[in-house]
C-alpha cells in the first residue's frame, strides 16, 4: 500500500487507546525486518531516520527505501524524518518523498522554537503530510540533561504550531541501555488535560515495556520512538551470527541470519504497545 501519513495512524490510536512505534532505522536490513514485525502483528509502523541514519545514507536514498517497502507491505507504513534540526532538512525530506517531518527545535527560545516550528508545520501541511514538533528537551542517557515540558508552554506550543503529534520531556531519555527508568506521570496528566494533540516519547528504549502499554491505553501518548533497545538486538545477533562461523566474510550471508532475531525483537515491541 502507499505510504501512510503520521496522521493517519495516530490519529485512530488516540480515539482508539493504543500507541504506534517509531523505530529508529539505520539501514536496509532493519527497516526491511521492522516492516515484517508490522506485518506479523498486523498493525501500522513508522520507519524513522534519525541523523545518524542521514549521514550514513542521504535522503533522497532513504526516501525511495521506505516507498519501496511501503507499496509492497500489507500494513500502514510511515516514511518519518526524525528530528530534522533545519527548514533545509525537512525540506529535502518532503521532496524526497516523507509522508512525516519532525522538526526538533527544543533546544532553542520558546518563541523561536515555535515559529520555526510552524513554519514547518504549514509546508509539510500544504504538501499533504504531517509534523512532529517537540516541546521541552528529552537528553541523553550519561550526555546532556533534559529540560522537563512544561504542561502550559505544551499547550501553547500546540496552538501555535499546529503540529500533528508533540514530543514531550517527561523523565524519558535517549540511549538508555535498560528500562530502569520510568516517566512522570504526574506531568503527563498535566500536558494530557491541557492538550489534544497526539504526543510522542522520544527514548522509548528506556521506558518499562508495562508503562508504555499503560499509557498509550489511558493517555494521549500515541507514539513510543525505539532506537537504542533494537539496535542492541541487531548488534548481539550479528555478534552470534559472526562468531559462528569466523571464517565467513560475506556480509550478505551474515546479515542475513540477523533478520529473525531482528523480527521477533521487534514484534515484541510492537505487541506491547498496539491495542
Amino acid at each position: 500500500m502507499p505510504l501512510a501519513t503520521l496522521s493517519d495512524v495516530l490519529q485512530p490510536a488516540l480515539h482508539k487507546g493504543y500507541a504506534v512505534a517509531g523505530l529508529v532505522t539505520l539501514g536496509w536490513e532493519d527497516m526491511r525486518a521492522f516492516v515484517h514485525a508490522a506485518e506479523a502483528e498486523d498493525c501500522p509502523v513508522i520507519l524513522q531516520a534519525g541523523p545518524s541514519c542521514r549521514a550514513h545514507t542521504p535522503l533522497p536514498v532513504l526516501g525511495a527505501m521506505f516507498r519501496n517497502l511501503a507499496e509492497t507491505a500489507s500494513v500502514p507504513v510511515v516514511a518519518h524524518l526524525d528530528h530534522g534540526y533545519t527548514f533545509d532538512d525537512c525540506k529535502l525530506a518532503l521532496d524526497s518523498g516523507f509522508t512525516s517531518l519532525m522538526f526538533d527545535g527544543s533546544r532553542k527560545p520558546f518563541a523561536q522554537n515555535v515559529e520555526e516550528t510552524a513554519r514547518i508545520a504549514e509546508m509539510a501541511h500544504k504538501a499533504g503530510i504531517s509534523c512532529e514538533g517537540e516541546i521541552g528537551f528529552v537528553g541523553y542517557d550519561g550526555g546532556e540533561q533534559s529540560n522537563g515540558t512544561d504542561p502550559a508552554e505544551a499547550a501553547e506550543f500546540a496552538r501555535l504550531t499546529g503540529v500533528d503529534a508533540m514530543a514531550i520531556s517527561v523523565g524519558n531519555v535517549h540511549l538508555q541501555q535498560d528500562q530502569s527508568g520510568g516517566l512522570d506521570e504526574a506531568r503527563i496528566a498535566e500536558i494530557d488535560a491541557a492538550t489534544e494533540v497526539p504526543l510522542v516519547i522520544h527514548g522509548g528504549s528506556g521506558v518499562p515495556a508495562e508503562q508504555r502499554r499503560r499509557l498509550a491505553q489511558g493517555t494521549s501518548i500515541c507514539k513510543y520512538n525505539i532506537g537504542t533497545e533494537l539496535r542492541m538486538a541487531f548488534g548481539g545477533a550479528l555478534r552470534d551470527a559472526v562468531a559462528a562461523d569466523p571464517d565467513r566474510f560475506d556480509r550478505v550471508q551474515i546479515l542475513s541470519e540477523v533478520e529473525a532475531p531482528l523480527v521477533e525483537a521487534a514484534r515484541a515491541v510492537l505487541r506491547n504497545i498496539k491495542g
